[in-house]
């Protein structure tokens, strides 16, 4: 099975993906994770990006998309694998369906894990508060959520319009979001 999970910040996905990917036996492969593997073994890609980050600018898409396309040759995920953290523009989507293309294959869903916007600020300041991640205030998160608004959900309506889209309340015991998301799966 070839998954994307989405949702707002706060929503839940690293979480579930991991718990997701692990029933179905497939990988859970988040972006940051890719990102941050590349700086840390000092790849091509990695040094490139390393540059932007200690700049303190967003990675450039052809950067992240290189990552990504390499990622998903790798032998693990010719069975499937759980995406989290991409495709987060329009123009990322072009770029996965470019990917999945040259392997022949194509995205089975989409879930997307939705959550009250205030319980979502409410998650992440305990996060925050958690990890003594001083730089998540309410303000900042709030705006966080404004850029997925902007830049992310409208990829909603293209997965809509590929009827592959699968939205699943995010809200509640993680056990409890994970056992929606397999019943959504299994429709």
């Amino acid at each position: 099975m070839r998954l994307l999970i989405m949702g707002p910040p706060g929503a839940g996905k690293g979480t579930q993906a991991k718990k997701i990917a692990d029933r179905l036996t497939i990988p859970a492969i988040s972006t940051g994770d890719i990102l941050r593997g590349n700086v840390e073994d000092r790849t091509l890609l990695g040094r490139e990006a390393k540059r932007y980050l200690d700049a303190g600018e967003l990675v450039p898409d052809e950067i992240i998309n290189g990552m990504v396309r390499g990622r998903l040759d790798e032998p693990d995920t010719k069975n499937g694998f759980l995406l989290d953290g991409f495709p987060r523009t329009l123009p990322q989507v072009g770029t996965l369906d470019d990917i999945l293309a040259d392997e022949g294959v194509a995205l089975d869903r989409v879930l997307v894990l939705t959550a009250d916007s205030d319980e979502l600020v409410k998650r992440v300041l305990n996060r925050a508060n958690e990890s003594g991640r001083s730089d998540d205030t309410e303000d900042v998160i709030r705006r966080r959520l404004q850029v997925y608004a902007d830049q992310t959900e409208p990829l909603l309506d293209v997965y809509a319009g590929r009827g592959v889209l699968v939205l699943v309340n995010g809200m509640g015991e993680i056990s409890e979001v994970t056992d929606r998301v397999l019943t959504a799966l299994a429709d």
